[in-house]
């Protein structure tokens, strides 16, 4: 689906094409248990239910939460599902943006969650250089920008560029989060953008689109307050369907299971600022605390002054050099692993999505391992 605001003018095209593998989420986690319970109902297109589940929230707003099957986040997945899909919601930006425009361009992913979704963006895009915001100062390197996501567990986001030309250039900013549901943190991006760097373009990339009429208004009107133009691509669209008592219903249910310890049910629970004062952000799960398993340190020989990540920015060349290197830092892993082994679970952290990505899906590619991959 691509829509766009024009100066005013809004459109919206239809793209029947997949947006990524076509057998991308079969025997996807759905998140039933939570549905089932709660009566929260995915409504949307036919690519919506599988791309994504419901986990349950405890939070005094918000009885649910949405869980994406193909960004590798909480749900593990094939790395070529969580990249080919990126990388397909690239391609469909560059064609939309045509290839004088798409060198122009700046791609913005959002930490933390979308971190590898906006890097693989960039990488089907493949013009362009990417930068990804970040919650971490970092000494010596200047702020060249912020925003709030006021929905967030961590809600101030920081631009810090090695090369601040990245953000001043005039030629189309490409923003890129997992999900657009209200659009305030979008919103809260180009507003801040704008101020400093006006742009006449922006492109919003989403793997789902779930705004509801009104917030899709919202963004109409600000495209014409700032006199932009604002497109729209994602990989499916809907609504989510809350039946009268939810939240109560949600709270119970939260209440239920946490007063059981069932370890073994399968049901997240997420919880955050806004539901727990000490702001913490993860399940109702308690860590393991038995004996801890022997690990081997393996060193892949990363490129010299390759970063490893985009906080600072990332470029073509960069993705040049990288691309090169893959290969034989797969094989490092490999040859570490157990002769027998026939399944391997790669595990990224925070914000460091990416280079897991792309290690796990060349493993994948070039071994007959089944390869997993998600992050913290």
């Amino acid at each position: 689906m691509e829509k766009a605001v024009n100066e005013g003018e809004h459109r919206e095209v239809r793209d029947d094409a997949s947006a990524g593998p076509a057998d991308a989420t079969g025997g996807a986690w759905s998140g039933s248990w939570v549905a089932e319970r709660l009566g929260v109902e995915l409504a949307g297109d036919g690519r919506l239910t599988g791309l994504l589940g419901l986990a349950l929230r405890r939070n005094p707003k918000r009885a649910h939460l949405l869980v994406s099957n193909v960004l590798g986040k909480h749900v593990p997945q094939s790395p070529s599902v969580v990249y080919g899909y990126g990388v397909e919601l690239g391609r469909r930006v560059r064609d939309l943006l045509g290839d004088d425009e798409a060198r122009r361009a700046v791609v913005l992913g959002y930490a933390e969650t979308a971190t590898g979704l906006g890097h693989s963006v960039a990488d089907g895009l493949g013009l362009a250089p990417y930068l990804h915001s970040t919650r971490r100062p970092v000494a010596g390197v200047a702020q060249a920008g912020g925003f709030e996501e006021s929905h967030s567990h961590a809600t101030s986001h920081l631009l810090l560029p090695e090369d601040r030309a990245l953000l001043t250039g005039d030629g189309p900013l490409v923003l890129v989060d997992d999900e657009f549901s209200t659009g305030n943190t979008v919103l809260n991006t180009v507003r801040d953008l704008h101020g400093r760097y006006p742009r006449r373009r922006y492109v919003v990339v989403a793997l789902v689109d779930m705004r509801s009429a009104a917030d899709a208004g919202r963004l109409e009107e600000f495209a014409r307050e700032i006199g932009a133009r604002v497109d729209l691509v994602a990989a499916a669209s809907g609504t989510v369907r809350l039946p009268e008592g939810v939240l109560e219903k949600g709270q119970e249910l939260v209440a239920r299971y946490e007063a059981e310890h069932a370890p073994n049910s399968g049901v997240a629970v997420e919880a955050d600022q806004e539901g727990d004062s000490s702001g913490a952000r993860g399940t109702a799960r308690q860590a393991p605390t038995g004996p801890q398993p022997d690990y081997d340190r393996i060193d892949l020989y990363w490129p010299a002054d390759l970063p490893d990540g985009a906080r600072h920015g990332f470029t073509p060349s960069h993705r040049a050099r990288l691309e090169a290197a893959l290969p034989a830092m797969a094989a490092r892993i490999a040859e570490a692993l157990p002769h027998h082994a026939r399944r391997v679970h790669i595990l990224g952290f925070e914000e460091l999505m990416y280079a897991p990505l792309r290690l796990a899906r060349e493993l994948e590619r070039t071994t007959g391992i089944e390869v997993r991959y998600s992050t913290t």
